[in-house]
């Protein structure tokens, strides 16, 4: 992927809080991204860092009365759609932006058909005759390799496995041909021989459509298999972000190598897993310094001071840490 090609996503310094009666918990708290027409960019980092709550700010489908974003833009091929109305973004929604969440089980309406819940999405789109809708909904099954997809429209989600219905969630997602799809760790509920089918169907759909993807996992052989470029968070903030490629053979982030490093080995002497000392620090309580510094090897008295400004380390490749290039 070329770093000229054009922007379609650029979220700019996301501030997105819980506000709870025991005080404000800062899930996202400064994130900077940009994600590419034809692209595919993984957000990875471990569970509770925020990653999710950052895909759901940028769909604007924040649980209702205590999460709000409260500074940033989101600016969605060159449109700021933080000033958007409800009733606009419900426009913007399956057309120019969709999402695919992590547990189809919970995606889908248990009472209604497959056929009813992939015509609802198509309507998105524009009124049309309900024999054509039904057409399209076929040939959306079929477009994501579901057998007999004139038999499964009818049929109810309980009917189906998980690796049948995570299909049909990828169908409605990208019924509206979007330009943005956002796979929310979409092979988490799926068996290992499942998801690798289930990533070859997304690059293949990828390269069909030529839309961008935002892949958030945890998984970093998800990252190798799938991403152009990959983005590292913790506690609320991305501390690197560049090309696969060199994230991988360089590093700059000690959090980045320590999850490298902790992701098992299938060749040479067994041993113990490596493991990431200590624990993520409070996101009621951030420290004003570094947030990994607690865990950190490497720490130093100014890491406890301030937080690090970002670093450019190559021409696409940031982090943030005091100490980048000095490891």
């Amino acid at each position: 992927m070329s770093s000229s090609a054009q922007t379609i996503l650029d979220v700019r310094d996301l501030h997105t809080h819980f506000f709870l009666r025991r005080g404000v918990v800062k899930a996202v708290d400064g994130v900077s991204f940009t994600l590419r027409k034809g692209e595919v960019l993984g957000l990875v980092g471990e569970s509770g860092c925020g990653k999710s709550l950052t895909a759901l700010s940028v769909m604007r489908l924040l649980p209702k009365g205590a999460a709000r974003t409260v500074q940033g833009e989101i600016v969605l091929d060159g449109e700021n759609i933080l000033k958007r109305t409800p009733a606009q973004m419900r426009e913007i929604r399956g057309r120019k932006i969709s999402m695919v969440l992590q547990d189809p089980q919970t995606s889908l309406n248990p009472v209604f058909s497959i056929g009813d819940q992939l015509r609802e999405a198509l309507l998105r789109r524009g009124p049309a005759k309900l024999k054509e809708i039904m057409k399209q909904a076929v040939a959306a099954l079929r477009r994501v390799d579901i057998a007999a997809p004139e038999q499964r429209i009818g049929q109810y989600p309980h009917q189906m496995s998980g690796g049948m219905k995570q299909r049909v969630v990828g169908a409605i997602a990208i019924s509206g041909e979007p330009e943005v799809l956002i796979a929310d760790e979409p092979t988490t509920a799926l068996d290992v021989t499942i998801q690798l089918q289930y990533l070859k169907l997304l690059k293949r759909l990828q390269r069909e459509n030529g839309m961008a993807i935002l892949f958030i996992t945890h998984d970093f052989g998800v990252v190798a298999r799938m991403c152009d470029r990959v983005a590292v968070m913790y506690a609320g903030r991305i501390v690197e972000c560049g090309p696969v490629k060199q994230i991988f053979e360089a590093p700059s982030h000690p959090y980045t190598r320590a999850l490298i490093a902790s992701v098992p080995k299938m060749s040479g002497a067994r041993g113990r897993l490596t493991a990431i000392d200590g624990q993520p620090p409070s996101l009621m309580d951030l420290p004003v310094g570094c947030r990994f510094a607690s865990r950190c090897a490497h720490v130093e008295q100014r890491c406890l001071e301030a937080y690090p400004g970002t670093t450019q380390i190559g021409a696409d490749h940031t982090a943030d840490c005091w100490k980048t290039g000095s490891i």
